[in-house]
């Protein structure tokens, strides 16, 4: 179960940062992953830390003469990219009653991870969104905020004792 929780949250992880990248590509702007010292640190300290957990060893990396809008629709990539894997890790836990378990999970993680990011604060992605569009960083906010809770409200019976 471990190992399998593990995989769905590197690639919730993965697809949210191939996101952004996909789409400032597109955008004709140059994109990569990069690993960053403070971000590893972070995660590493988190894997041995019992109350603090962030999972960031990097992100992507954007380049060339891009606009408020432009910036904007690559943040925002991410966090859609996980209130999708939210709605489709839900949609297994009721389709799938052999495995509901590894399907909340994954639906939890991917609505918090969206949830955090569209923050509207510092580097996070949710300030680029605000900035560009308000309505679009308020509905993606809310359904990310619906999902958490919805996520949280089914796992927590199952995985209390």
């Amino acid at each position: 179960m471990l190992a399998v929780f593990t995989v769905v949250l590197m690639a919730s992880l993965f697809t949210h940062e191939i996101a952004h990248k996909i789409v400032a590509q597109r955008m004709g702007l140059w994109a990569e992953f990069r690993l960053t010292f403070m971000g590893v640190v972070l995660t590493l300290f988190s894997m041995v830390s019992p109350l603090f957990k962030i999972v960031s060893p990097g992100a992507v990396m954007v380049a060339g003469v891009a606009d408020r809008q432009s910036i904007g629709r690559i943040s925002i990539a991410g966090p859609v990219t996980n209130i999708g894997l939210s709605v489709v890790f839900l949609a297994f836990t009721f389709l799938v009653p052999q495995f509901p378990l590894i399907f909340l999970l994954g639906a939890t993680f991917n609505a918090w991870i969206a949830l955090f990011n569209l923050v509207p604060y510092g580097m996070l992605d949710g300030f680029k969104v605000f900035l560009w569009n308000k309505r679009s960083w308020a509905l993606a906010f809310a359904v990310s905020l619906v999902l958490t809770l919805v996520s949280y409200t089914l796992i927590l019976p199952r995985i209390s004792p």
